[in-house]
């Protein structure tokens, strides 16, 4: 992505840190179970396109549905007012459900920074409540350039106190990451690390599918570790051209992504791409 959480998080200063994979199988005359496709749901991130979103909520909620997208992920707009969101906070969870169901789309999802999950939890998870929200994703540590593995431990201890709270009112707490938790401190992966420590009944994992252009793959670590995704952040990735493309026209192996989804417990799906991908993205997902 051109402009990038962190380095928005950087220059300011700030401290914050689809539906689900089952096949029906219903009886044929034979007697036999036979599988039928199921269609996927997929949703967006709004970081992207924060920008219009602001400028006309539900004029752009409806372009992004006309699309095809049925899902929306939000940002804070708390947490990340001073990224352009902030005018959105004079709505209440309430009101701008409304807005979301007018428009076609289920927000499912919203990106928190760590710091208003610190200082205004109860707010947020009443915000989350009110926009009928299961899951509340955590959108990285931003941990200070060259942290230590014991740093990221020391956050994700943090993040499973949290999340206990979020269990309790029903709602799952989420980790996003970044490329920087793929950093490696000595021969230790952050990541890897990460995964050890936070509580797979407290906190699950969204993986951003955008790290495969440092080598990681998102199917990897479906199989790896079974049922502790949520969600997924998709961006597809060409080697020859060296940038991203729309989903579908670069490297990423969409049919292994998707078998191994059902892996990682996956859920939701969004693209977070720049915002001329959108479309032939979505094309390319309706057919998946």
């Amino acid at each position: 992505m051109k402009t990038t959480r962190r380095n928005f998080l950087k220059t300011s200063g700030f401290a914050l840190g689809s539906a689900a994979l089952t096949s029906q199988l219903p009886l044929g005359l034979t007697g036999c179970a036979k599988a039928v496709p199921v269609k996927r749901d997929f949703g967006f991130q709004t970081w992207t396109i924060r920008e219009k979103l602001v400028a006309d909520f539900q004029g752009t909620l409806k372009e992004m549905a006309a699309m095809g997208y049925t899902q929306v992920e939000m940002c804070s707009p708390l947490g990340y007012k001073d990224a352009g969101f902030g005018p959105l906070n004079s709505m209440t969870g309430t009101e701008m459900k409304k807005i979301f169901d007018d428009s076609g789309l289920a927000c499912v999802s919203s990106h928190y920074g760590m710091g208003e999950l610190r200082e205004s939890l109860d707010n947020r998870i009443e915000w989350a409540t009110q926009l009928e929200m299961k899951q509340m994703v955590c959108s990285s540590f931003w941990l200070a350039d060259g942290a230590s593995v014991d740093e990221y431990r020391k956050a994700c201890e943090e993040l499973n106190a949290i999340g206990e709270k979020t269990k309790a009112v029903g709602i799952q707490m989420v980790f996003h990451n970044h490329h920087m938790e793929f950093e490696k401190r000595g021969e230790e992966l952050i990541y890897d690390e990460m995964l050890k420590v936070l509580n797979p009944e407290l906190v699950k994992m969204q993986f951003q599918v955008a790290v495969a252009n440092i080598g990681y793959k998102a199917a990897d670590y479906f199989r790896n570790y079974p049922r502790r995704f949520q969600s997924a952040h998709l961006a597809d990735w060409s080697k020859e051209k060296d940038s991203q493309v729309p989903i579908g026209q670069g490297d990423i192996d969409w049919k292994d992504f998707f078998e191994a989804a059902k892996v990682g417990g996956v859920q939701n799906f969004f693209v977070e791409m720049d915002p001329e991908t959108f479309g032939p993205s979505a094309e390319f997902l309706k057919k998946v």
